[in-house]
């Protein structure tokens, strides 16, 4: 058993949320291990609070002060697990921040979550959002979790197909999964490994690199072929595009990716084509087309634009930041302001992918 945590009163969240948006929290306590939940939540003071469960922040946008309990997830710890035929197993504690474990993992000579190299946020989070880059999602690389259920006070393991993943979403989000409280998780990596290339700009990328790596090859009196990327090549092209491309959660606030690309008809997309031929669009196996929200965001004008302290990143319209000072409100009215400039035109509805609360 471990040390029951200790619960602090009106907490700002001003550093445990890469917004840097200055709310508090009534009631606040870091959690470490999964048996002080039982504890904690075993109390029926405390639990019959509103409850946060908060990790890396990173997909969270506070529009206003928290008035009930909020559970910081901070446990951590990595380990394999286990193995099978075709996969290796490896586990990480839902406070484990997730670029130190992608890290972790290419260092144990371990390929699969390369794509998903430099995202902001906690291994906990992953799954609630089904995180996903360049052509991979959590559910591509997923094995279980272990989730403590508040109702029941036991902890319980579920599977891929017991998450309910969709695009950015799971059984999380929704009222069936929203009250459990994940601990860990298993991915499965593929010992068979292959760059997932399915992305141009990764493409790319990496055609780049090895252009470069032959050309000083070939200077130095050396012949090298176009060889398949290894996992940290994949991932160290990931971190480029990412760095050129977003702003750092320390430097200035934000939340990544701030709108979902949307997903329309391949009619709706067809008679989009009539009106915009230069529409950024993706056709998907389903035969839904999804479109690109940054593309819609840009051409509405509003990169590089400000309403108060909030505005939307220079290099990415995907991306809103807080340039100081900004409320969650601020952020809200910046967002909702975009959504009603890219319907007007597109008649497409922006859905934000960060969690208001």
């Amino acid at each position: 058993m471990h040390s029951e945590p200790a619960l602090q009163h009106d907490f700002s969240l001003r550093h445990l949320n890469t917004f840097g948006i200055d709310a508090r929290a009534r009631h606040y306590v870091r959690i470490t291990a999964a048996d002080q939940l039982a504890a904690l939540l075993g109390e029926p003071r405390l639990a019959a609070l509103p409850r946060l469960v908060l990790g890396g922040g990173s997909n969270l946008l506070l529009t206003g002060d928290f008035d009930g309990l909020v559970l910081h997830m901070a446990s951590t710890g990595r380990e394999v697990v286990g193995e099978t035929a075709d996969h290796v197993l490896v586990r990480a504690q839902a406070g484990e921040n997730w670029h130190a474990f992608v890290e972790w993992t290419l260092a144990q000579g371990f390929g699969g979550l390369e794509n998903l190299a430099l995202i902001p946020g906690t291994v906990g989070a992953a799954p609630i959002q089904n995180i996903g880059a360049y052509g991979l999602e959590t559910k591509d690389v997923f094995h279980s979790l272990t989730a403590f259920d508040p109702a029941t006070g036991a902890l319980a393991t579920l599977d891929g197909p017991a998450c309910r993943f969709a695009y950015r979403d799971s059984i999380f989000k929704h009222e069936a999964g929203r009250g459990l409280i994940i601990v860990d998780v298993t991915f499965a990596l593929p010992r068979a490994w292959r760059p997932n290339l399915r992305y141009a700009e990764l493409a790319n990328e990496l055609a780049n690199e090895q252009s470069s790596e032959r050309s000083g090859a070939e200077n130095n009196g050396a012949g090298q072929g176009g060889a398949q990327p290894t996992p940290r090549q994949v991932a160290d092209a990931v971190i480029a595009i990412r760095r050129r491309k977003l702003p750092d959660p320390a430097v200035i606030g934000n939340a990544g990716s701030f709108f979902k690309n949307p997903v329309v008809s391949a009619e709706q997309c067809a008679a989009l084509l009539e009106r915009h031929p230069a529409l950024v669009h993706h056709r998907q196996e389903d035969g839904t087309v999804k479109l690109a929200a940054g593309w819609l965001i840009d051409q509405c004008g509003w990169k590089g634009k400000q309403l108060g302290a909030a505005g939307v990143y220079p290099k990415q319209a995907l991306v809103l930041v807080n340039h100081g000072g900004a409320s969650g409100a601020d952020v809200q009215r910046l967002a909702r302001a975009i959504q009603a400039d890219v319907q007007a035109r597109y008649g497409v509805l922006l859905e934000p992918e960060p969690v208001f609360v």
